[in-house]
């Protein structure tokens, strides 16, 4: 059932961003007095369709992609026969070059102002939650995963500067944009000493699981019981939920993250500790020979950290512009990290994910918000990708009208085919590559 969930959030956000990314380019086709066969969601073969004047609208059954089939272009269809008739005046190929352009940047456009549109509408509706760093500090600094300790932090730090910078949320901390910077470091205060960690150049491939980000930094917070496991230690003695365990062995007990190294230090056959219940005391005696855990997971304190905790709700106007920012931030965090494959900083291996990566994204749970973030974000990732100068995108289209009008020279037809069926070939051989990467990573 999981996977049913992930797998229908993917298609509904693909099949809409197809859609609104194919209407991009009808439109602009249409505006020009140029014909348009077909407008299709998916790739043949066609499930369903209907005709509205000369154009037939297809949903067709492979889901990964769509396409608009104007006349008299050479694109994915590679109908060479069409190509051999003499020029009608509504096809693509008869329009002036600068005609042609802005209909192969339409579908970039429209993903463009979509993904800008999305963000807008989730900082509207939703606002923003950020956690102040200076109160998270006071309360003890980070709790340390296994991923922030590959990097030298230990539980305990407060970082206090990032790159030499104050900042003033928890969030900065793991922002993609910290993650990538060049020579990006914390400033970690320890034992009332400064130190500087260093951010690796590759850092940021290792949040591409979901286990990494979690294991990588979090708030401390205290030992509140919350589901006690059946049959465990816990259970036996009977601690219950909302109970504060505050001493193990003698040893103070003040965050959560003291509660596993106390145990597995434990050598003794006989193990004691204090519980808080309704503000009072419980002590504890129970036999603990071969046994590490107590047998609880970590409960929530709603009054914890209610400070540190702002929430900020934006009018419309206003969210126009901050919405807008975090649209073309995104965008700029992609094309580094792009940037950042391309010149082997980055594992193509590590930061690629295909289809398989992008369900696991959306989760197994149908969240609104999520949705429509990852949404939006794959927007500006398809705006952006298909303006890669390749043949068989529409970045391979706008470089070759780009030649066209500084030259004033078209390519020829033959030139255009044969690109054409390159650039398919390579885009074929890189979904094998991200399809394969997805399985192996899955399966990792």
């Amino acid at each position: 059932m999981d996977y049913m969930i992930m797998l229908a959030q993917l298609l509904l956000s693909l099949s809409f961003l197809v859609a609104v990314h194919e209407l991009g380019h009808l439109i602009a086709a249409k505006y020009f007095g140029m014909r348009v066969e077909q407008f299709s969601i998916g790739f043949p073969p066609k499930i369903w369709s209907f005709k509205k004047g000369e154009t037939e609208y297809a949903i067709s059954a492979i889901p990964l992609g769509g396409y608009v089939k104007i006349s008299g272009m050479i694109d994915e269809s590679l109908d060479t026969e069409t190509m051999k008739l003499p020029p009608q005046p509504w096809e693509f190929r008869s329009k002036p070059a600068w005609q042609r352009l802005i209909v192969m940047l339409g579908g970039i456009t429209v993903n463009v102002v979509v993904g800008v549109l999305i963000f807008i509408g989730l900082t509207f509706a939703f606002g923003d939650t950020y956690w102040l760093k200076d109160e998270i500090n006071k309360h003890g600094g980070l709790m340390v995963g296994p991923v922030g300790e590959s990097i030298g932090l230990k539980t305990g730090d407060k970082i206090v500067k990032i790159n030499g910078k104050d900042f003033q949320y928890f969030q900065d901390i793991i922002k993609p944009e910290t993650l990538l910077g060049s020579n990006a470091y914390y400033t970690v205060e320890r034992d009332g000493k400064l130190i500087d960690i260093n951010i690796p150049p590759d850092f940021i491939q290792k949040f591409n699981r979901k286990e990494n980000a979690i294991n990588f930094v979090f708030y401390r917070f205290p030992s509140l019981v919350g589901r006690v496991q059946k049959e465990s230690v816990a259970d036996k003695v009977g601690l219950q939920p909302n109970d504060l365990v505050v001493e193990i062995n003698g040893q103070e007990i003040k965050y959560h993250d003291q509660v596993s190294p106390t145990l597995k230090a434990f050598t003794g056959d006989t193990l004691t500790f204090a519980v808080i219940r309704d503000g009072k005391r419980i002590d504890f005696k129970e036999y603990f020979k071969g046994q590490t855990a107590l047998g609880f997971y970590a409960g929530e304190s709603k009054d914890y950290l209610k400070d540190a905790e702002v929430s900020i709700k934006y009018g419309f106007i206003e969210s126009i512009p901050l919405g807008t920012k975090k649209a073309f931030t995104t965008l700029r965090t992609q094309i580094i990290a792009f940037g950042k494959v391309i010149s082997g900083v980055l594992s193509p291996q590590e930061s690629l994910s295909g289809p398989l990566g992008i369900a696991q994204a959306f989760g197994a749970e149908w969240d609104w918000e999520r949705f429509w973030q990852l949404t939006g974000v794959l927007s500006l990732v398809l705006a952006f990708m298909n303006l890669l100068p390749i043949p068989a995108l529409d970045g391979g289209h706008v470089m070759f009208l780009s030649y066209e009008i500084i030259s004033r020279r078209k390519p020829s037809d033959k030139f255009l085919e044969t690109a054409q069926k390159v650039g398919m070939v390579f885009l074929l051989a890189l979904m094998v590559f991200i399809f394969a990467n997805d399985i192996i990573k899955a399966f990792s």
